[in-house]
């Protein structure tokens, strides 16, 4: 049991601990990023409930309802609403590479549960193949969705575009995903290349958030200093 719940859990945290550690503007409150992650943890069961209802109302009928309707839309959907309704007007969220920190962190969270149950049900020789599929594939959707909220948040346009987005992308990347695993009987000539082009995705969106988060650091200098500039003149003025 021991051994399940370690394999389970090491993949998430591992890259969760990744992502955290790069940001290096006031890094981010452990406790938000925890409860971020138990949010995730606590999708799991609500979004299986409603997975059994579309099986069993005959509303899930093809590997692309499985793969779209039933994983894609469900599961993704409810992170996004997670991040926007729970974290993206959090004090805590003040730059833009924090998006990639909380949308990690929700997605983790969901991922390290699934993948507990997962080995549970299966058995602890499935771990890695775990780890570097399903844990690193929603890993990568909540940083492509966190960096789009995260770039919506401080951009003075396109606001509502870019948190559509955030949601649109990894939606249809985890149904790309699912419907590889389901349809093709060689799945991994298709799946090595698809997981190689979403890490090189997720890896450029979260270094262009770290780019982001160094002109939102510089900006928000600029404006305490052109502040601090007035007050000093009139201070200087009475004196």
């Amino acid at each position: 049991m021991l051994v399940i719940l370690s394999a389970g859990i090491a993949p998430g945290l591992a890259l969760l601990s990744y992502f955290y550690l790069k940001d290096y503007y006031q890094t981010e409150p452990i406790s938000v990023v925890l409860k971020a992650f138990l949010y995730g943890v606590c999708l799991v069961f609500p979004i299986m409930f409603l997975q059994y209802i579309l099986e069993a109302e005959g509303i899930i009928k093809t590997d692309f309802d499985t793969s779209f309707l039933s994983a894609a839309i469900l599961e993704e959907f409810f992170k996004w609403f997670i991040l926007m309704f729970a974290i993206y007007q959090h004090i805590a969220f003040d730059e833009p590479y924090d998006g990639i920190v909380y949308g990690a962190a929700v997605s983790l969270g969901f991922a390290t549960m699934e993948n507990i149950l997962y080995l549970l049900a299966n058995g602890v020789e499935h771990a890695l193949t775990r780890a570097i599929l399903p844990v690193s594939s929603h890993a990568l959707f909540g940083v492509i969705m966190g960096f789009y909220l995260g770039k919506g948040k401080f951009s003075a346009k396109k606001r509502k575009y870019y948190i559509s987005v955030a949601l649109i992308i990894p939606l249809f990347l985890h149904g790309v995903y699912d419907f590889i695993l389901l349809t093709q009987k060689m799945w991994i000539y298709w799946i090595l290349p698809f997981m190689l082009c979403l890490w090189w995705f997720g890896l450029r969106k979260a270094k262009r958030a770290r780019i982001l988060s160094d002109f939102h650091a510089e900006q928000s200098v600029k404006r305490k200093h052109n502040t601090l500039v007035p007050l000093s003149s009139s201070v200087s003025e009475r004196n």
